[in-house]
């Protein structure tokens, strides 16, 4: 099993992994800011300069990790700095989070073979992880809970 974790804007677009073949699990989180001692307030404010991310566990015999970071640009505009769609802020940002030099490599491999299809205007960032924490329970599954009331 694999783990990658990115920005993609309102971190409810979770939903969209959920039918990939090769994932195993996904949650909602907070990463990239000052600390790890955060909430949904702190992020919305800016306080702690952290981007609502999606951690996704994948296995990465059923789906690699480059077709894993082609889906994640196509699901969001990676040409837009700190804002997708209406969702306007930092804590919306683009931006992939690494955990080794390997990745990093892909990832910034995906980004540059984007990058040549939208004419050099993305704008997604390749860090390090930093001050990962899994975000509260009621944003967790947000679309599938709110669909069964």
């Amino acid at each position: 099993m694999k783990t990658l974790i990115c920005g993609i804007g309102c971190f409810w677009v979770e939903n969209k992994f959920k039918n990939l073949k090769g994932i195993i699990s996904t949650e909602v989180g907070y990463c990239g800011g000052k600390t790890s001692d955060t909430n949904y307030e702190k992020v919305c404010s800016g306080e702690c300069d952290s981007a609502e991310v999606v951690k996704v566990n994948f296995d990465e015999k059923r789906l690699s990790e480059e077709d894993l970071l082609r889906f994640v640009f196509s699901i969001h505009d990676p040409t837009t700095l700190d804002a997708q769609g209406v969702d306007i802020g930092r804590q919306y940002r683009s931006e992939i989070f690494y955990s080794d030099e390997e990745q990093k490599k892909v990832a910034e491999k995906i980004r540059d073979e984007i990058n040549k299809k939208h004419n050099d205007k993305v704008v997604t960032k390749i860090s390090k992880v930093l001050n990962y924490k899994k975000a509260e329970d009621f944003h967790q599954k947000y679309y599938e809970k709110r669909s069964q009331i």
